[in-house]
């Protein structure tokens, strides 16, 4: 696994978090939970490939 990926995942979740209280403080609360999803889905999108490596390794060790 890279490490590059994980220091991706930080810097969302870290612009992620600023932009939520940002958007909380402003009133905004339902722009700062769509945030938070849009987040959420942009980190899935990058870690899904190595979801499905780690069911294909499990697989291969259990040959299912």
């Amino acid at each position: 696994m890279e490490i590059n990926i994980v220091f991706r995942i930080a810097a969302v979740g870290i612009l992620v978090a600023v932009l939520n209280q940002v958007l909380i403080r402003a009133g905004r609360e339902e722009q700062a939970m769509m945030t938070t999803l849009a987040g959420l889905v942009v980190v899935l999108f990058w870690v899904i490939q190595y979801i499905s490596t780690l069911f294909e390794t499990v697989q291969t060790l259990f040959q299912l």
